[in-house]
């Protein structure tokens, strides 16, 4: 029995073949078999709405008035956020907004400062 490489997505081991392809019965993501060893050797490069790199630290500055959930607060256009993380996810910076607090950003809503 062959072992089948996890899902470069959702890193679930459960994946099977289809044909040509490969599938993970998680996400429903459908990928080739020759994909793999080629995606191995990427890294994540994290983008702002610019197309400039991003990396953790750094000060980004938001382009759209952007609504928090659960919440009638909004965060305003040109609002400068220090010290960002980058993570892996559907939110891809997490941060800390003076008098927000704790939130998740994604990258195509802001842009390096």
């Amino acid at each position: 029995m062959t072992t089948l490489p996890a899902c470069p997505k959702c890193a679930c081991e459960w994946t099977y073949e289809d044909g040509a392809l490969l599938v993970c019965p998680e996400c429903a993501h459908e990928w080739s078999a020759s994909e793999t060893t080629a995606s191995d050797e990427t890294v994540r490069v994290w983008r702002d709405a610019n197309g400039t790199e991003l990396a953790n630290g750094d000060t980004v500055t938001v382009i759209k008035d952007l609504k928090i959930k659960g919440s009638s607060q909004v965060v305003k256009v040109g609002t400068k956020v220090k010290n960002i993380r980058l993570t892996d996810g559907d939110h891809d910076i997490d941060c800390r907004i003076d008098g927000v607090g704790q939130m998740g950003l994604k990258t195509e809503f802001v842009r390096k400062a």
